[in-house]
């Protein structure tokens, strides 16, 4: 190709955008910005952004969103909450839908407020946006939800301050009629009126708990009561007998939390087999929605080498049901330093995940401006894999694409993990086309994108290049999806019934 050609080439898209580097990039459809802030944002300061920042742009793309189709973006909320596991970002979009939309919004109530904390936090970005206690068609859905899902457990565990609404804030607004004489106590010892305590064992616990005097009067009562950690830690410090009442009641990411916890008290031996258990089943483990990141995260925090090993059965279990992917397969990790932090545990879990259902037919590198070639075992366990890489130096994503291009190696599928913030080196998407022309044409490639920064290294015009968004482990599956000729996350998430 002649320098004119290559240059003036009207098959290669030109960028559309800047990157938050000022580095060429493109803009992808809106319906996948949508995505992206669902599945990524946080509203957390990350390298790039402030958490102020990312809060006005989400905003942003919310009113756009709506505007443009708000019946996709009832399904978008519904995916991300439910398979993309994240929290904040769905409950801002259904406070906004509910303002333009009642009718979606109602159908999709129940599927975005899955737990106490949801509700509370819905109340709170309602008021923040401007739409107080949100009118009619909120206080219905949210009456009909307390009246449905709210237990007694919940209750005691969900109704301290902190989060702008307590549970009794939610009460004393929506003013829920209930459905019986117990759900009648449990909304009046939530707003603070006299309740008949004897249909409230559980609260009674509770109440009894604030009264203690002796470690073994507490743990008598948590154990007897059923009590949440969350609860019990907020009546006042915890001792090993309270710690060793808490254990067997522990919901499945209370528990990998608190595992360091557990481990200082010296509790953890005697409940050995317990918690090997309850932390490598896999049922329990998909419905307690928990991101594969905080396994890492438990796994550098704990010492006890039974633990660790019970840890990384966890995380195979997590990655046990995805599908092989087909081909040889080249996956690209970026471990640049804007990826430090959350970002990297993600992308490492990810991408030695994804090498090992290759069942090693494939390259992985690791790459900032330099590329590392790295040795992978298929035999070795994710965590201990995905433990040894570190985030510094800058980011050419291109690097491992060129150096395929370079050396002629053919591949059938190129894997990107990483934030796509490109400060160095050519730009991917002309490597990649250098790449196409020269070694396959029909190379697919999946860019894995962890951060909330909406630019993009390819243009939407290519049919080959698929985008992915998320920290849950079911977004690996849309890879293997799309490998298949099953189409991408859009087409999921446009299937999803509301």
């Amino acid at each position: 190709m002649s320098r004119a050609t290559s240059i003036f080439n009207p098959s290669i898209p030109r960028p559309t955008t800047l990157n938050r580097e000022g580095y060429p990039a493109f803009e992808r459809p809106l319906e996948e910005q949508y995505l992206q802030v669902l599945l990524t944002n946080t509203l957390g300061n990350t390298y790039y952004a402030t958490s102020d920042q990312l809060l006005q742009e989400a905003g942003q793309v919310h009113t756009a969103m709506l505007e443009k189709d708000p019946e996709f973006a009832a399904k978008a909320l519904v995916f991300a909450r439910n398979e993309g596991f994240m929290r904040l970002q769905p409950v801002f979009g259904l406070a906004a839908l509910a303002g333009v939309r009642p009718d979606l919004f109602a159908r999709v109530f129940d599927r975005v407020i899955l737990i106490p904390s949801d509700l509370q936090d819905f109340f709170t970005v309602l008021k923040s946006i401007g739409r107080g206690q949100g009118g009619r068609a909120v206080k219905r859905a949210a009456a009909r939800w307390l009246n449905n899902r709210l237990s007694e457990y919940w209750a005691v565990k969900y109704n301290g301050r902190g989060r702008g609404y307590s549970l009794g804030d939610v009460v004393r607004t929506v003013h829920p009629a209930p459905a019986g004489a117990k759900q009648s106590a449990l909304f009046a010892y939530l707003a603070g009126r006299d309740c008949d305590a004897s249909l409230l064992p559980q609260v009674a616990a509770f109440e009894a708990l604030k009264r203690a005097k002796t470690p073994e009067e507490r743990a008598r009562l948590i154990g007897e009561g059923r009590l949440p950690h969350e609860a019990v830690t907020g009546v006042g410090g915890l001792d090993k007998e309270c710690w060793r009442a808490l254990v067997l009641q522990l919901p499945a990411f209370a528990l990998l939390r608190n595992l360091n916890t557990l481990e200082r008290h010296g509790v953890l031996d005697e409940y050995r087999e317990y918690i090997s258990a309850r932390l490598t089943d896999r049922e329990a483990l998909c419905k307690a929605k928990i991101l594969p990141f905080r396994f890492l995260k438990a796994f550098r925090e704990v010492k006890q080498t039974w633990l660790k090993d019970v840890l990384r059965e966890a995380v195979e279990a997590t990655f046990g049901n995805l599908p092989e992917i087909p081909g040889k397969t080249a996956v690209f990790l970026d471990k640049s330093g804007s990826m430090a932090g959350e970002y990297l545990l993600i992308g490492g879990v990810f991408a030695v995940a994804l090498y090992k259902k290759t069942k090693g037919n494939s390259i992985f590198w690791t790459f900032n401006t330099r590329v590392e070639e790295q040795d992978i075992s298929i035999h070795d366990s994710i965590l201990s894999q995905a433990d040894k890489f570190m985030a510094f130096g800058g980011t050419d994503v291109a690097a491992p694409v060129r150096r395929l291009a370079e050396r002629k190696v053919f591949v059938d599928n190129v894997i990107l993990i990483t934030d796509e913030q490109q400060n160095a080196g050519d730009p991917f998407y002309k490597v990649l086309a250098e790449y196409r022309r020269k070694v396959n044409g029909r190379v697919k490639v999946f860019v894995i994108d962890v951060a909330p920064y909406r630019s993009a290294l390819v243009s939407p015009a290519d049919p080959l290049t698929f985008y992915v968004y998320g920290w849950s482990d079911t977004v690996l599956h849309y890879i293997s999806f799309a490998v298949q000729g099953y189409g991408g996350m859009l087409d999921i998430v446009n299937k999803t019934a509301i």
